[in-house]
C-alpha cells in the first residue's frame, strides 16, 4: 500500500501528523534531498514538500518530474504562498498538452 510523506521545516509540518501523514523534517537542503531520495525509493505515492525547500531542491526535483511515482507537490509553509507551487503545476501542464492553457484575466 502506498503512503503519504510530507517534508519540510518542523514548524511548516507538523500539523499533517495529525491528519495521520507521515512527517520527516529537515533543517537543511542536503537533509531535503538526502530525505526525499529515501522516500523517493520506499512506498510513497505523494510527497508534500514546503515551497522553500522545493526551491532549493530543484535539480533533485527535476530527477523525479517524468517519473510516474512519486507525486512531488509543493505546498506553502509558516513564512507563506510563493507561488512555486502552481508554477510547477502550469510547466506541468505545458509539458503534457504543448501550450499554455492558463490564462490570466483582468
Amino acid at each position: 500500500m502506498y503512503k503519504i510523506a510530507v517534508l519540510g521545516d518542523r514548524d511548516s509540518i507538523y500539523g499533517f501528523a495529525a491528519l495521520g501523514l507521515e512527517t520527516f523534517p529537515v533543517d537543511t537542503a542536503e537533509e531535503g534531498a538526502k530525505e526525499l531520495r529515501k522516500l523517493a525509493e520506499r512506498d510513497y505515492a505523494v510527497i508534500y514538500l514546503t515551497e522553500a525547500l522545493a526551491s532549493q531542491l530543484s535539480e533533485e526535483l527535476d530527477r523525479y518530474r517524468e517519473s510516474l511515482l512519486p507525486a512531488l507537490i509543493p505546498i506553502p509553509g509558516v513564512h507563506g504562498n510563493t507561488g512555486m507551487g502552481i508554477q510547477m503545476v502550469k510547466k506541468s501542464v505545458e509539458q503534457a498538452v504543448g501550450s499554455d492553457i492558463i490564462f490570466n484575466e483582468k
